[in-house]
């Protein structure tokens, strides 16, 4: 048993024990005579920890689940239990639904018995039901490990809460919740500080002799290396794998002969893998020799004097030999060992350009953008399915304009990858140049051997005295924070490189990086992601509708401080100008006649109270779907439709100058009489021949009812093909992801709420831990970059079965990340140019960098 664990005829505080939920859960359980219980209003408990394993291959082909098992751990306050999840639950870890620090109740719970093992069982948690964003029970709890472990000896059967191992599997330790390159659990041993070791360096053998010796002996001399390259922990369990630990890391050793391949092991990983980091000087013996695997990928080692030996690779397993590992001191290494330092080729912003296709390289640079974490399936496993960890960072070394962009993928050192932020130093090594050859876009991306730090980490890294590294220290002296600060940006949905202006993919290519499926697809497809995973899909459509909507909602929008509400006020002006400027736009190539146009002699005044009126309205609209808009519209009998052109706007602009609420008020009724009459619009020809929708028209269709006009709505604005309402009726599906989440929304760092914003940014984590609850912070309070609102697009399949609504989030400013890459090129500010470019800005003049466009 377990030692922190208390059995219940034991217990000191039994009154506490009957106030407790699980506790009752689990006696009842435990005395009924089915193995299973459904449990009614038990209460809610909260999850600690959430932890997954690889599963047994016999369990998989019997019921058909996915290559994973997860064991949850929860708590009422009073005891802590760790139960085994149902894996018809499994999605709803994956999607992030069920996670640690929230609440949840268990209405359906098994006792399952490990028929490997006597007299040993767990709970099985079948149907739970999930509470809301933060659990009510861990905001009183600061010290987790402090509550009991729950167990129960009973009939001979005895419940083990086991702290560091799968309860229903033979597996033998867990993996990292999102990917299975990172290290996780208590296994995992940490970098200590190396003892001292007395060595016979008369007895030693160099590298570039192993070659001669390969085949001749099983024991070899010992060796003496440093570490110059060291790659992420690669796991190759299978379902099959009998291997209690199935992993294995390579690294690049060299002595004053050369370089060769060394690979750790299976068990010596946990013991060692974080131990052994570049610069980190080796003494080896029972170590062994084999051929060097060919089919990996390997670092590139600037310095052309060093021999690189390939042939063969030096192995240390944990068995048949045992490995002697000795980590030398580095104020015990000797001059006179003629090991190498270790080679770094750093390169500048403005050397970036010029580099080719796939030069490695190193980088270091101030960090002004850090996106969230994000995962991507790993094509080349299906069983088990794999994801990588990634994420975008910007980083500038005043040597260009241009920051560096960097892709880093998890390099199996959680810690730091997870605590990037702006204002920090950031080294990254071994990346290597992508450069597209359709566009001009290039950026660098992590590989194998990639390794990263940042600030809290430099010290004592072989690169502090490289040359690079210094200038880069001497220029970000000449910075000022405050300016700096005002640079920075966190999180955000971030795709690079951009799309391309035209889809030039072959459409039967089905291994495309974006592949075209069906519209009526695009549904399962997505429903089939989990949590942060991105996927590029291209479908074939019309679009039929847009509609701009204010961001983020009346109920979401925080409280402001006063010197911020003019500065808000203001961005949501340039966004209402814009929107009605983008929808009243013809697109490129597309007639437009002027019977589109309603034209109509009213009164300076009564033009000024229709745009009142008519601004009020559509920000009521903008909360309801389009239907339920169409059908209010149409049951009212008195509903005034204008279109609005740019022209008109900045005339209703101008006279409502110096006006103010006696004057409108004097007429405004008859006149309002006398629009009941207004005749409907006339189409243009090609607007009424119904062959299919078309693009905006000159005009933007405005409706308003006196109910809807509400004080201080915000105001929305709306195109609509004139055959989508026919096209509507006949449709198979519609489905809707217009839904602009928060966290897709960069937002402005600052270092007082670095933990929050970090912790939004990143994955979820496995375990809760007391400073990482957050109840009373919103996501939604924190500045973002140039976003007011966002376009709604209805996208009608290209067989008119299948319609779709999405996000269109433009670049307004070269404030949002995003804009690094984009087409600078100037277009007209229609609709389809900025879906193509993915940007707004002036109509008719090259894009500029100053910040939100007004378009007249």
């Amino acid at each position: 048993m377990v030692e922190d664990e208390i059995p219940l005829d034991q217990q000191p505080n039994m009154i506490s024990s009957h106030k407790s939920p699980l506790y009752s859960a689990f006696n009842q359980l435990l005395a009924a005579k089915s193995l299973r219980l459904k449990l009614d209003n038990v209460g809610f408990v909260a999850v600690i920890a959430l932890q997954r394993c690889l599963a047994e291959q016999q369990i998989v082909k019997e019921k058909n689940i996915d290559s994973y098992c997860y064991d949850v751990t929860v708590t009422d306050g009073i005891w802590q239990v760790k139960c085994h999840l149902s894996s018809n639950l499994n999605h709803l870890v994956q999607k992030n639904i069920l996670r640690s620090g929230i609440d949840v109740q268990i209405t359906q719970c098994s006792f399952v018995y490990n028929e490997r093992r006597v007299g040993l069982g767990s709970v099985c948690i079948e149907r739970i039901e999930v509470g809301g964003e933060h659990s009510h029970i861990l905001h009183s709890v600061k010290d987790v490990d402090a509550i009991p472990v729950l167990s129960k000896e009973d009939r001979g059967s005895v419940i083990f809460v086991q702290n560091d191992a799968p309860l229903q599997v033979s597996r033998k330790h867990y993996l990292s919740l999102w990917d299975n390159e990172d290290p996780y659990g208590r296994l995992w041993i940490p970098c200590l500080p190396p003892a001292d070791v007395v060595l016979d360096v008369s007895k030693m053998i160099l590298l570039c002799d192993l070659e001669s010796v390969f085949g001749t002996s099983h024991h070899h001399l010992p060796l003496l290396v440093r570490i110059v390259h060291k790659s992420r922990l690669r796991f190759y369990g299978k379902l099959e794998t009998k291997i209690d630990i199935p992993y294995q890391a390579y690294f690049e050793v060299a002595d004053q002969s050369g370089s060769m391949s060394m690979v750790l092991w299976n068990a010596l990983c946990p013991e060692w893998y974080q131990r052994l980091n570049v610069g980190t000087v080796l003494y080896l013996q029972n170590y062994t020799l084999k051929k060097s695997y060919q089919n990996r990928s390997r670092p590139t080692l600037p310095d052309p004097k060093m021999k690189t030996f390939t042939s063969i690779e030096i192995g240390l397993n944990p068995r048949n030999p045992t490995a002697v590992i000795d980590v030398i001191p580095p104020k015990s290494v000797r001059p006179q060992w003629g090991l190498p330092d270790v080679p770094y080729q750093f390169i500048s912003r403005s050397e970036l350009d010029s580099l080719p296709n796939n030069y490695t390289c190193d980088v270091i640079g101030l960090v002004t953008f850090v996106g969230r974490c994000e995962r991507v399936r790993n094509k080349g496993n299906t069983v088990p399915e794999k994801y990588w960890t990634y994420r975008w960072v910007h980083i500038v070394d005043g040597t260009s304009d241009h920051p560096f962009i960097l892709e880093i993928f998890a390099s199996s050192q959680p810690e730091i990858f997870s605590g990037i932020y702006p204002m920090t130093y950031l080294v990254c090594t071994q990346m290597r140049v992508c450069r597209q050859t359709d566009t001009t876009a290039s950026y660098l991306t992590s590989s194998c051997e990639t390794q990263i730090y940042t600030t809290g980490f430099h010290k004592g890294q072989p690169y502090v005295s490289n040359p690079a590294v210094k200038s880069f220290i001497q220029w970000t002296k000449t910075l000022k924070d405050s300016v700096m600060l005002k640079k920075t940006v966190i999180g955000g949905h971030y795709c690079y490189p951009p799309s391309p202006p035209v889809f030039t993919q072959t459409i039967a290519d089905g291994t495309a990086e974006v592949p075209v499926v069906y519209a009526s697809e695009l549904k399962e497809a997505l429903e089939s992601l989990q949590y942060r995973e991105h996927k590029r899909m291209a479908i074939q459509g019309l679009i039929t509708a847009v509609q701009y909507m204010p961001w983020p909602e009346q109920d979401q929008v925080p409280e402001q401080p006063a010197e911020q509400v003019s500065v808000s006020s203001t961005s949501c002006q340039q966004w209402q100008a814009f929107s009605r400027s983008v929808l009243s736009a013809p697109l490129p190539g597309q007639r437009i006649s002027p019977q589109g146009v309603i034209q109509r002699q009213v009164s300076r005044k009564q033009q000024q109270r229709e745009t009142l009126a008519n601004s009020d309205a559509e920000s009521a609209n903008s909360g309801r779907s389009p239907r339920k808009r169409r059908k209010d519209t149409q049951e009212t009998r008195k509903v005034k439709r204008r279109y609005l052109t740019r022209a008109v706007v900045q005339q209703e602009r101008e006279s409502g100058k110096g006006r103010t609420e006696g004057e409108e008020g004097e007429d405004s009724e008859p006149e309002e009489e006398e629009d009941e009459e207004e005749e409907q619009p006339e189409l243009n020809p090609e607007q009424s021949s119904g062959h299919g929708p078309q693009p905006p028209t000159a005009g933007l269709l405005c409706t308003s009812t006196p109910e809807e006009r509400q004080e201080g709505d915000r105001p929305s604005a709306e195109w609509e093909s004139s055959a989508w309402a026919a096209l509507r009726a006949d449709l198979l599906e519609h489905f809707h992801f217009d839904d602009l989440q928060s966290e897709s929304v960069p937002r402005r760092f600052s270092f007082e709420d670095k933990d929050y914003l970090l912790q939004q940014n990143n994955l979820h984590p496995a375990e809760w831990t007391a400073h990482e609850s957050h109840p009373d912070q919103n996501l939604n309070s924190y500045t973002p970059v140039t976003c007011n609102g966002y376009f709604k697009i209805t996208i009608l399949g290209i067989n008119q079965q299948t319609a779709i609504d999405t996000v269109f989030l433009p670049v307004l400013s070269h404030e949002d990340p995003r804009s690094i890459g984009l087409p600078q090129d100037a277009h007209g500010n229609t609709m389809l140019s900025c879906l193509s470019t993915g940007f707004v800005g002036p109509s008719g003049t090259p894009r500029r960098r100053t910040g939100p466009p007004i378009s007249t």
